[in-house]
Protein backbone atom coordinates (compact mmCIF):
# COMPACT_ATOMS: atom_id res chain seq x y z
CA UNK A 1 0.00 0.00 0.00
CA UNK A 2 1.19 3.20 -0.90
CA UNK A 3 1.49 6.06 1.36
CA UNK A 4 -0.61 8.17 -0.17
CA UNK A 5 -3.36 5.05 -0.02
CA UNK A 6 -2.54 4.61 3.42
CA UNK A 7 -5.48 5.10 6.13
CA UNK A 8 -5.19 8.14 7.88
CA UNK A 9 -3.81 7.39 12.04
CA UNK A 10 -6.66 7.16 14.32
CA UNK A 11 -9.12 6.77 11.14
CA UNK A 12 -11.99 3.94 11.24
CA UNK A 13 -10.18 1.94 8.54
CA UNK A 14 -6.77 2.34 10.41
CA UNK A 15 -8.44 1.53 14.00
CA UNK A 16 -10.11 -1.89 12.26
CA UNK A 17 -6.81 -3.00 10.46
CA UNK A 18 -6.10 -6.27 10.97
CA UNK A 19 -2.87 -6.06 9.92
CA UNK A 20 -1.42 -3.45 12.36
CA UNK A 21 1.79 -2.10 11.99
CA UNK A 22 2.83 -0.80 15.48
CA UNK A 23 2.14 -1.19 19.37
CA UNK A 24 -0.02 2.10 18.93
CA UNK A 25 -2.11 1.16 16.70
CA UNK A 26 -2.95 -2.22 18.12
CA UNK A 27 -3.98 -0.54 21.05
CA UNK A 28 -6.06 1.68 19.84
CA UNK A 29 -7.86 -0.43 17.41
CA UNK A 30 -8.37 -2.54 20.62
CA UNK A 31 -9.76 0.02 22.86
CA UNK A 32 -11.75 1.40 19.77
CA UNK A 33 -13.81 -1.79 18.94
CA UNK A 34 -14.39 -1.98 22.89
CA UNK A 35 -16.03 1.22 23.23
CA UNK A 36 -18.22 0.18 19.94
CA UNK A 37 -19.13 -2.73 21.79
CA UNK A 38 -19.25 -1.10 25.17
CA UNK A 39 -21.96 1.96 23.30
CA UNK A 40 -24.20 -0.64 21.70
CA UNK A 41 -25.46 -1.00 25.31
CA UNK A 42 -27.84 1.41 26.07
CA UNK A 43 -27.97 0.92 29.85
CA UNK A 44 -24.49 1.01 29.94
CA UNK A 45 -23.89 4.28 28.38
CA UNK A 46 -26.86 4.97 31.36
CA UNK A 47 -24.60 4.18 33.65
CA UNK A 48 -21.62 6.07 32.59
CA UNK A 49 -23.95 9.38 32.50
CA UNK A 50 -24.44 8.27 35.76
CA UNK A 51 -20.59 7.98 37.44
CA UNK A 52 -19.21 10.67 35.34
CA UNK A 53 -22.38 13.39 36.82
CA UNK A 54 -20.97 12.46 40.09
CA UNK A 55 -17.32 12.98 39.39
CA UNK A 56 -18.58 16.53 37.93
CA UNK A 57 -20.32 16.86 41.18
CA UNK A 58 -17.63 15.99 43.37
CA UNK A 59 -15.13 18.31 41.45
CA UNK A 60 -17.72 20.98 41.72
CA UNK A 61 -18.78 20.86 44.83
CA UNK A 62 -18.22 24.26 46.07
CA UNK A 63 -20.23 25.87 43.36
CA UNK A 64 -23.29 23.61 43.22
CA UNK A 65 -24.34 23.56 46.78
CA UNK A 66 -26.50 26.51 47.27
CA UNK A 67 -25.68 26.18 51.06
CA UNK A 68 -23.29 25.74 53.56
CA UNK A 69 -23.29 21.41 54.04
CA UNK A 70 -22.47 21.23 57.91
CA UNK A 71 -24.10 24.99 59.14
CA UNK A 72 -27.97 25.17 59.52
CA UNK A 73 -30.35 27.53 60.80
CA UNK A 74 -32.20 26.11 63.57
CA UNK A 75 -34.75 29.16 64.21
CA UNK A 76 -36.22 29.32 60.75
CA UNK A 77 -35.28 26.58 58.62
CA UNK A 78 -35.40 23.01 60.70
CA UNK A 79 -36.72 20.10 58.89
CA UNK A 80 -38.50 22.27 55.76
CA UNK A 81 -40.17 19.97 53.53
CA UNK A 82 -38.49 19.86 49.64
CA UNK A 83 -39.28 23.35 47.65
CA UNK A 84 -39.43 25.23 50.70
CA UNK A 85 -37.93 28.92 50.91
CA UNK A 86 -35.51 27.57 48.14
CA UNK A 87 -34.12 24.46 49.85
CA UNK A 88 -35.06 22.27 46.81
CA UNK A 89 -34.95 18.90 48.92
CA UNK A 90 -35.84 20.19 52.29
CA UNK A 91 -33.81 20.32 55.41
CA UNK A 92 -32.54 18.12 58.10
CA UNK A 93 -33.81 18.86 62.31
CA UNK A 94 -30.45 21.18 61.95
CA UNK A 95 -31.55 23.28 59.88
CA UNK A 96 -28.94 22.21 57.10
CA UNK A 97 -30.12 22.07 53.41
CA UNK A 98 -30.14 18.51 52.79
CA UNK A 99 -29.13 19.22 48.55
CA UNK A 100 -25.96 20.48 49.59
CA UNK A 101 -24.73 17.98 52.05
CA UNK A 102 -25.58 15.45 49.26
CA UNK A 103 -24.05 17.87 46.96
CA UNK A 104 -21.01 17.75 49.23
CA UNK A 105 -21.05 14.09 50.25
CA UNK A 106 -20.37 12.73 47.01
CA UNK A 107 -17.10 13.69 47.65
CA UNK A 108 -16.77 11.30 50.14
CA UNK A 109 -18.49 8.86 48.52
CA UNK A 110 -16.17 8.69 45.07
CA UNK A 111 -13.20 9.10 47.59
CA UNK A 112 -14.23 5.84 49.11
CA UNK A 113 -14.94 4.60 46.25
CA UNK A 114 -11.57 5.10 44.69
CA UNK A 115 -8.90 4.76 47.54
CA UNK A 116 -10.83 1.19 48.32
CA UNK A 117 -10.16 -0.16 44.38
CA UNK A 118 -6.77 1.35 44.53
CA UNK A 119 -5.92 0.02 47.83
CA UNK A 120 -7.97 -3.76 47.25
CA UNK A 121 -7.58 -4.46 43.72
CA UNK A 122 -3.48 -4.73 43.41
CA UNK A 123 -3.76 -6.63 46.65
CA UNK A 124 -5.69 -9.15 44.95
CA UNK A 125 -3.70 -8.88 41.63
CA UNK A 126 -0.43 -9.79 43.08
CA UNK A 127 -2.10 -12.31 45.37
CA UNK A 128 -3.84 -13.95 42.62
CA UNK A 129 -1.23 -14.07 39.92
CA UNK A 130 1.86 -15.20 42.18
CA UNK A 131 -0.38 -18.09 43.71
CA UNK A 132 -1.77 -19.32 40.18
CA UNK A 133 1.86 -18.78 38.44
CA UNK A 134 4.07 -20.33 41.37
CA UNK A 135 1.90 -23.00 42.27
CA UNK A 136 2.93 -25.45 45.38
CA UNK A 137 2.85 -24.29 48.68
CA UNK A 138 2.84 -20.80 47.29
CA UNK A 139 -0.32 -21.44 46.20
CA UNK A 140 -1.86 -23.30 48.76
CA UNK A 141 -0.35 -20.78 51.52
CA UNK A 142 -2.02 -17.40 49.63
CA UNK A 143 -4.99 -19.55 48.77
CA UNK A 144 -5.94 -20.50 52.69
CA UNK A 145 -4.83 -17.10 53.55
CA UNK A 146 -7.49 -15.87 51.07
CA UNK A 147 -9.99 -18.32 52.30
CA UNK A 148 -9.53 -17.13 55.87
CA UNK A 149 -10.80 -13.89 54.36
CA UNK A 150 -13.69 -15.29 52.33
CA UNK A 151 -15.22 -16.80 55.34
CA UNK A 152 -16.05 -14.31 57.44
CA UNK A 153 -18.85 -11.53 56.22
CA UNK A 154 -17.75 -8.85 54.56
CA UNK A 155 -19.36 -6.26 56.76
CA UNK A 156 -18.74 -8.68 59.72
CA UNK A 157 -15.37 -8.47 58.65
CA UNK A 158 -15.37 -4.28 58.32
CA UNK A 159 -17.35 -4.14 61.86
CA UNK A 160 -15.02 -5.61 63.61
CA UNK A 161 -11.83 -3.92 61.87
CA UNK A 162 -13.02 -0.74 62.37
CA UNK A 163 -14.13 -1.38 66.18
CA UNK A 164 -11.04 -1.93 66.58
CA UNK A 165 -9.32 0.80 64.70
CA UNK A 166 -11.98 3.05 66.00
CA UNK A 167 -14.75 5.06 64.02
CA UNK A 168 -13.65 7.88 61.40
CA UNK A 169 -13.88 7.95 57.35
CA UNK A 170 -10.40 6.69 56.90
CA UNK A 171 -10.65 3.40 59.53
CA UNK A 172 -13.69 2.80 57.51
CA UNK A 173 -11.94 3.07 53.65
CA UNK A 174 -8.72 0.69 55.68
CA UNK A 175 -11.01 -1.91 56.48
CA UNK A 176 -13.24 -2.12 53.43
CA UNK A 177 -10.39 -2.47 51.39
CA UNK A 178 -9.11 -5.38 53.81
CA UNK A 179 -12.03 -7.27 52.95
CA UNK A 180 -12.53 -6.63 49.45
CA UNK A 181 -8.90 -7.97 47.99
CA UNK A 182 -10.19 -12.03 48.07
CA UNK A 183 -12.65 -11.75 45.13
CA UNK A 184 -9.92 -10.39 43.22
CA UNK A 185 -7.56 -12.58 44.19
CA UNK A 186 -9.37 -15.39 43.42
CA UNK A 187 -10.16 -14.25 40.06
CA UNK A 188 -6.56 -13.28 38.77
CA UNK A 189 -5.50 -16.40 40.22
CA UNK A 190 -8.51 -18.75 38.01
CA UNK A 191 -7.03 -16.71 35.16
CA UNK A 192 -3.20 -17.12 35.45
CA UNK A 193 -4.26 -21.10 35.65
CA UNK A 194 -5.54 -21.03 31.94
CA UNK A 195 -2.76 -19.37 30.88
CA UNK A 196 -0.01 -20.20 32.85
CA UNK A 197 1.15 -23.47 30.68
CA UNK A 198 0.26 -21.53 27.61
CA UNK A 199 3.17 -21.00 24.16
CA UNK A 200 3.54 -17.60 24.96
CA UNK A 201 5.09 -18.00 28.41
CA UNK A 202 6.78 -20.72 27.62
CA UNK A 203 8.65 -18.13 24.62
CA UNK A 204 8.81 -15.67 27.13
CA UNK A 205 10.84 -18.40 29.57
CA UNK A 206 13.05 -19.70 26.83
CA UNK A 207 14.38 -15.81 25.88
CA UNK A 208 15.40 -15.82 29.77
CA UNK A 209 12.30 -13.75 31.49
CA UNK A 210 12.37 -14.55 35.31
CA UNK A 211 9.59 -15.30 36.93
CA UNK A 212 9.00 -11.71 38.40
CA UNK A 213 9.18 -10.38 34.95
CA UNK A 214 6.63 -12.85 33.26
CA UNK A 215 4.47 -12.24 36.48
CA UNK A 216 4.57 -8.47 35.98
CA UNK A 217 5.22 -7.69 32.24
CA UNK A 218 2.93 -10.84 30.59
CA UNK A 219 0.49 -12.24 33.43
CA UNK A 220 -0.95 -8.92 34.92
CA UNK A 221 -1.80 -7.21 31.90
CA UNK A 222 -4.52 -10.43 30.86
CA UNK A 223 -5.97 -10.43 34.14
CA UNK A 224 -6.49 -6.41 34.43
CA UNK A 225 -9.75 -6.53 32.27
CA UNK A 226 -11.87 -9.71 34.73
CA UNK A 227 -9.99 -7.28 37.35
CA UNK A 228 -11.44 -4.21 36.12
CA UNK A 229 -15.30 -5.64 35.61
CA UNK A 230 -14.90 -7.16 38.86
CA UNK A 231 -13.82 -3.95 40.59
CA UNK A 232 -16.45 -1.71 38.42
CA UNK A 233 -19.28 -4.42 39.65
CA UNK A 234 -18.29 -4.20 43.09
CA UNK A 235 -18.41 -1.00 43.27
CA UNK A 236 -22.06 -0.48 44.77
CA UNK A 237 -21.26 -2.96 47.66
CA UNK A 238 -18.31 -0.87 48.60
CA UNK A 239 -20.85 2.07 48.71
CA UNK A 240 -23.50 0.42 50.49
CA UNK A 241 -20.82 -0.82 53.37
CA UNK A 242 -19.33 2.46 53.50
CA UNK A 243 -23.16 3.68 54.07
CA UNK A 244 -23.88 0.71 56.50
CA UNK A 245 -20.39 2.20 58.82
CA UNK A 246 -21.84 5.39 58.79
CA UNK A 247 -25.15 4.76 59.69
CA UNK A 248 -23.81 2.68 62.78
CA UNK A 249 -21.70 5.56 63.75
CA UNK A 250 -18.76 4.14 62.78
CA UNK A 251 -17.53 5.60 59.54
CA UNK A 252 -17.87 9.50 58.73
CA UNK A 253 -18.28 10.87 62.21
CA UNK A 254 -20.66 14.34 62.03
CA UNK A 255 -20.80 16.99 60.86
CA UNK A 256 -19.50 15.28 57.39
CA UNK A 257 -22.35 14.79 54.95
CA UNK A 258 -21.55 11.03 54.74
CA UNK A 259 -24.64 9.59 53.19
CA UNK A 260 -25.17 6.40 55.31
CA UNK A 261 -24.69 9.16 58.56
CA UNK A 262 -27.23 11.04 56.90
CA UNK A 263 -30.00 8.52 56.59
CA UNK A 264 -29.12 7.65 60.53
CA UNK A 265 -29.73 10.89 61.65
CA UNK A 266 -33.01 11.24 59.76
CA UNK A 267 -34.51 7.56 60.79
CA UNK A 268 -35.89 9.38 63.68
CA UNK A 269 -38.26 11.53 61.45
CA UNK A 270 -38.76 8.74 59.13
CA UNK A 271 -42.51 9.05 59.28
CA UNK A 272 -43.56 12.24 59.47
CA UNK A 273 -40.41 14.27 57.57
CA UNK A 274 -39.37 11.50 55.02
CA UNK A 275 -37.31 13.30 53.24
CA UNK A 276 -34.31 13.13 55.93
CA UNK A 277 -33.36 10.19 55.29
CA UNK A 278 -35.05 9.20 51.61
CA UNK A 279 -32.76 11.76 49.58
CA UNK A 280 -29.68 10.37 50.69
CA UNK A 281 -31.35 6.83 50.38
CA UNK A 282 -32.00 7.63 47.10
CA UNK A 283 -28.98 9.02 46.10
CA UNK A 284 -27.16 6.02 47.39
CA UNK A 285 -29.67 4.00 44.93
CA UNK A 286 -28.61 6.17 42.10
CA UNK A 287 -24.85 5.99 42.08
CA UNK A 288 -25.10 1.89 42.80
CA UNK A 289 -27.51 1.54 39.83
CA UNK A 290 -25.32 3.79 37.73
CA UNK A 291 -22.17 1.26 38.89
CA UNK A 292 -23.97 -2.06 38.43
CA UNK A 293 -25.12 -0.64 34.92
CA UNK A 294 -21.62 0.31 33.77
CA UNK A 295 -20.37 -2.79 35.32
CA UNK A 296 -22.58 -4.57 32.84
CA UNK A 297 -21.43 -3.01 30.00
CA UNK A 298 -17.92 -3.49 30.78
CA UNK A 299 -18.08 -7.07 31.32
CA UNK A 300 -19.66 -7.85 27.57
CA UNK A 301 -17.28 -5.51 25.77
CA UNK A 302 -14.56 -6.58 27.53
CA UNK A 303 -15.73 -10.40 27.14
CA UNK A 304 -13.57 -12.14 24.37
CA UNK A 305 -16.22 -14.44 23.30
CA UNK A 306 -18.48 -11.19 22.32
CA UNK A 307 -14.86 -10.25 20.85
CA UNK A 308 -14.54 -13.33 18.48
CA UNK A 309 -18.31 -13.11 16.92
Amino acid sequence: MSALTEPKPYSRAWLLSDRPTSRRQARAGRAYVIWRRFSENRLALLGLGIILALIVVALLAPLLAPHNPVQGDLRNARLLPPGTAGYWLGTDDQGRDILSRLIHGSRLTLMVVVLVAIIAAPIGLVVGTVSGYAGGWVDAVLMRITDIFLAFPKLVLALALVAALGPGIENAILAIAVTSWPPYARIARAETLTFRNSEFIAAVKLMGASPFRIVLRHVMPLCTSSLIVRVTLDMAGIILTAAGLGFLGLGAQPPLPEWGAMIASGRRFILDQWWVAAMPGFAILIVSLGFNLLGDGLRDALDPKEAGQ
